[in-house]
């Protein structure tokens, strides 16, 4: 498989969720008088190889499952070398094989600096990843897609990156993470309530599929809804400054988003909703660096 193949395969456009993840705890963790910016590039390049694992045994899977063939709803927005036939399943397993040691060889290193518990949570992130579309579980056709991505873009991924920094757990990067994770939740229902016909004629019981279109809309506009209110509420009980309030900026996009998932789904409403949870962790996060250099009282 040529670099190029490679790198689009890992779906790299989706790694802006792991950026956003890791650095929410590593600025948890400064907030607390801790950082360290290579243990940060540490963390950050081993959660990459972990993401891009995690999409080629994604792949690789419903490949296998045939879930993933010519004409499907994945195939027509992005490139998926494997279903087109341009590579071979072998390929791809024996690449995402590579990503995963990757991987463990980071959080091994790290877990030598910091503390074992970083080993702990990467290998309870790769389980989760492999359950996720490998048999005998397959955890997205089980209702359970949403949940398990939330739980690793969610606490998991900011809470490693924390314990990296600091060495200690804490409540706290667990909590300010849930926002993140939900958004990144999201990206994947959007995707799947786009594709809840084709799921259900291949066997895939997402969410959307459980609950069908209107109940599947009304979750996603709900958990929407529950991100923004976490905020101000965070606020309040002195877990986030008040700079925080920034993520409101994107409130027009999301009310555009909600309107729009009202009439008619579109065709982009995974990358739709991608781009809303970026900007808003953007500014999730840019409210806690202007905490570090504009400190507010809170």
């Amino acid at each position: 498989m040529d670099a190029k193949t490679l790198f689009l395969a890992t779906r790299p456009w989706s790694f802006t969720m792991t950026f956003s993840s890791v650095t929410l705890g590593v600025l948890v963790a400064a907030l607390a008088g801790f950082f360290n910016p290579v243990l940060y590039l540490l963390t950050f390049g081993g959660m990459l190889a972990f993401h891009a694992a995690t999409n080629l045994i994604n792949d690789y899977f419903d490949v296998r499952h045939k879930v993933d063939m010519m004409g499907a709803p994945t195939t027509k927005y992005r490139p998926h070398p494997v279903a087109a036939g341009e590579e071979s399943l072998g390929t791809i397993g024996r690449w995402a094989a590579f990503f995963y040691a990757l991987a463990l060889l980071s959080a091994a290193y790290l877990a030598i600096l910091r503390s074992p518990v970083v080993l702990a949570i990467v290998a309870v992130g790769i389980v989760g990843s492999l359950l996720y579309t490998a048999d005998p579980v397959v955890l997205k056709a089980k209702g359970l897609g949403e949940i398990t991505v939330f739980l690793m873009w969610g606490p998991l991924i900011p809470l490693g990156a924390f314990l990296v920094q600091t060495g200690t757990l804490s409540v706290l990067p667990v909590a300010l993470a849930i926002p993140i994770g939900l958004l990144v939740a999201l990206v994947l229902m959007a995707n799947n309530i786009r594709d809840i016909e084709y799921d259900g004629s291949v066997g895939m019981k997402t969410v959307p599929v459980l609950l069908g279109r209107r109940r599947g809309i009304l979750l996603y506009d709900s958990l929407l809804t529950i991100t923004y209110l976490l905020v101000p509420l965070f606020v309040i009980l002195r877990f986030l400054p008040i700079w925080s309030l920034l993520v409101f900026l994107t409130l027009p996009e999301s009310l555009g988003l909600w309107r729009m998932f009202g009439d008619q789904i579109p065709d982009n409403a995974d990358p739709r909703t991608a781009s809303l949870a970026l900007k808003f962790a953007l500014l999730y996060m840019a409210g806690l660096i202007l905490q570090l250099f504009v400190p507010i009282a809170v």
